[in-house]
């Protein structure tokens, strides 16, 4: 047995009439809220850019209207049982062509049918439970970013840093002292060397100055003797 026609389904409906446009343009948008819930479907049509969108959206908030003011429901219970596009009147104008021929124009038009229902029991648990959570998310990311914002002016005023480059700071503080001790100890033992190499190289210039001095004497001493001869002569 087949189930009951589209224009036959229970629910609230709102039904647009002759709207300058073709239905299998309308069709495209309206088989993208078939089915969802009436804030999934606000939120799929302000989304979609097509011209149809905002034409369906207002079809859809008048039959909400329609649900909660005649039928006494929830607008947060309801979901698009059914959308669908009929064929309208279809003017047809004409253009003229070459050699004497008219081309035709035809400015087509179509009604446009959004039925919404209640929600079941257990499907409308799983949809309380889902936006309960994503509100509950939603608010955590809210405070976090409000306690971010409210720390970061707070720590620059009394010149603090926040939390995460305090620590980054702090390794590479840690970091820098192990490699100055490193560095002085490696400072420290060429400059030892550099003294011992200091040392032997004076000890060294003292052995040839003295080297040098000696027969220097040696000459002068000679000299001397050999004045003092001939002055005895």
């Amino acid at each position: 047995m087949t189930g009951p026609k589209t224009n036959e389904r229970e629910g609230t409906r709102a039904t647009l009439r002759g709207y300058h446009m073709s239905a299998s343009k309308a069709r495209v948008v309206l088989n993208l809220i078939r089915g969802e819930d009436v804030t999934t479907a606000r939120e799929i049509l302000t989304g979609t850019s097509r011209e149809a969108a905002d034409v369906i959206a207002k079809v859809l908030a008048s039959a909400v209207a329609n649900a909660v003011n005649n039928d006494g429901l929830s607008a947060d219970e309801l979901y698009v049982s059914a959308a669908y596009a009929d064929e309208g009147i279809t003017m047809k104008r004409f253009t003229p062509r070459a050699r004497g021929r008219a081309g035709q124009i035809r400015k087509r038009a179509c009604h446009i049918t959004v039925v919404v229902s209640r929600l079941d029991d257990e499907r409308l648990e799983v949809l309380r439970a889902a936006r309960s959570a994503q509100a509950t998310a939603s608010r955590a990311r809210r405070v976090a970013t409000s306690r971010r914002r409210e720390a970061g002016p707070s720590r620059r005023g009394r010149g603090e840093a926040p939390s995460d480059q305090v620590e980054s700071e702090q390794v590479e503080s840690e970091q820098v002292e192990n490699g100055e001790v490193e560095g002085d100890g490696v400072e420290l033992d060429t400059m030892a060397d550099d003294e011992v190499d200091a040392h032997e190289v004076d000890n060294e210039v003292t052995d040839e100055a003295t080297e040098d001095e000696a027969p220097v004497d040696e000459t002068d001493d000679g000299a001397s003797n050999d004045a003092s001869e001939e002055t005895g002569e």
